[in-house]
């Protein structure tokens, strides 16, 4: 199809892209007013099993919802051809790694694309096709697209006898793959946001560019990214869900120092060593409490599931990013969820189904809603949002044993030690 032609309700402005099955074009929603990625399959690759995966793998990724997983905006059948709309990202992955990537940097986009992919292996899901083009900026947030496309494209790869086989795993280009193949492909993309180099067939190590990842990164995150590359799978990480473990767990010491810092050591160290006792003397106050059991990616400060913010940087928790006591997890906030919770407390949104009609009990119920139609009532600390009828608490949470309270939200603080709300993100008046 050639660009300014029009396909239903889009107009084909210039070409994005062109895979085996498919091509990616920017489309102006004429009835929308909206510009869009639309995938638009390759007429002669479709026979009738193909186009019936095709259609499966439409549903596939009309359920991933995920923040980090570019959403399907819509697909319809147009002129007899599956066409699928996407939202239009800013660039690819593949196009920022044609600038220079500061580590900071690299450092967070690791962190996207290992939550998109460890929540595509939660939901048993095997991605085939982890790459930098199917890596998508939007709004400075990475996030993976392409899902079961590369399905489809599976049946042509073939064992590359020598030389480069790009991000495919050597398992997966002799038609095997698995979840430890998603986690090769992202422990090279990885390894080349951080070294500006992608290792390639047999993969021996150390491999290129290894001088300029000793010199960016700290010696664990190099041994975690060994271990994601290794040839035998067996070695890898099983999946993505233990790798985004690991990877966080290694996250706050994960980029060296700058030289130039060591200017300042003296002054930086007795700093450092001061938080380090600020925050042991808070932790012992009020951890089992507050139940801070996680740190800040940022600073490393003490923080709560249920905090929207770090106390002590003011680092965004929108999003938890690390795991939860919870036996699952919300797909919008990940914080943690009770089996029989309807809805999730911590943001709002759709509720959940609940299997069967046992509920479970909790000494952490401290309150009741105030919904007279409310069944269950039951509250735990820092709730927004009943689990069970999903009305707005309006109760303000205190922290037990202090008087200190926000400005702003009226909820319990830690004066003495915060610098911020974690409730509502607000400036802590000293």
């Amino acid at each position: 199809m050639r660009t300014g032609s029009r396909l239903g309700k889009y107009r084909l402005e210039r070409k994005l892209g062109e895979g085996a099955f498919a091509v990616v074009y920017q489309a102006f929603d004429t009835l929308e007013g909206i510009r869009v990625a639309l995938k638009v399959p390759i007429a002669k690759t479709l026979d009738a099993a193909t186009e019936a995966e095709f259609r499966k793998e439409i549903r596939l990724a009309a359920r991933m919802q995920h923040p980090q997983v570019l959403p399907l905006k819509s697909a319809d059948l147009i002129d007899g051809l599956l066409v699928l709309a996407y939202p239009l990202g800013d660039k690819t992955l593949a196009d920022r790694l044609q600038s220079r990537l500061s580590p900071t940097t690299a450092l967070e986009y690791a962190d996207h694309a290992l939550e998109a992919v460890a929540y595509a292996h939660e939901q048993r899901v095997i991605h085939c096709d982890i790459k930098p083009e199917n890596l998508i900026l939007v709004d400075g947030e990475l996030m993976l697209a392409d899902f079961g496309i590369a399905k489809i494209a599976l049946r042509t790869i073939r064992a590359s006898g020598s030389g480069t086989i790009g991000y495919c795993a050597p398992e997966q280009a002799m038609g095997k793959p698995s979840f430890r193949s998603d986690v090769f492909s992202l422990g090279l993309v990885i390894y080349r946001m951080f070294s500006g180099r992608l290792p390639e067939w047999p993969f021996d190590w150390p491999p290129v560019g290894m001088d300029r990842l000793k010199s960016r990164v700290h010696p664990d995150l190099i041994a975690l990214l060994r271990k994601s590359i290794e040839v035998d799978p067996r070695k890898r990480f099983a999946s993505a869900i233990p790798l985004l473990a690991a990877f966080r767990r290694v996250k706050p010491r994960a980029l060296k120092k700058k030289v130039s810092q060591r200017s300042t050591s003296t002054l930086g160290g007795a700093k450092s060593h001061w938080k380090s006792v600020q925050w042991r003397q808070f932790q012992r106050l009020y951890g089992k409490l507050l139940e801070t059991k996680f740190n800040c990616n940022r600073c490393g400060g003490p923080v709560s599931e249920a905090m929207v913010c770090c106390p002590w940087c003011s680092q965004s928790r929108t999003r938890h990013p690390d795991g939860t006591s919870f036996p699952v997890c919300c797909p919008r906030c990940n914080r943690g969820l009770k089996s029989d919770w309807r809805y999730c407390p911590w943001c709002f949104g759709p509720g959940f189904e609940v299997d069967g009609k046992r509920q479970y009990g909790d000494t952490r119920y401290v309150a009741r809603c105030t919904n007279r139609k409310c069944v269950q009532k039951r509250l735990m600390p820092f709730m927004r949002y009943c689990p069970w009828c999903r009305k707005k608490v309006t109760r303000k949470w205190k922290i037990e044993g202090l008087k200190d309270k926000c400005t702003a939200c009226q909820w319990g603080i830690a004066r003495d030690f915060w610098s911020f709300c974690p409730w509502c993100t607000k400036t802590v008046r000293k």
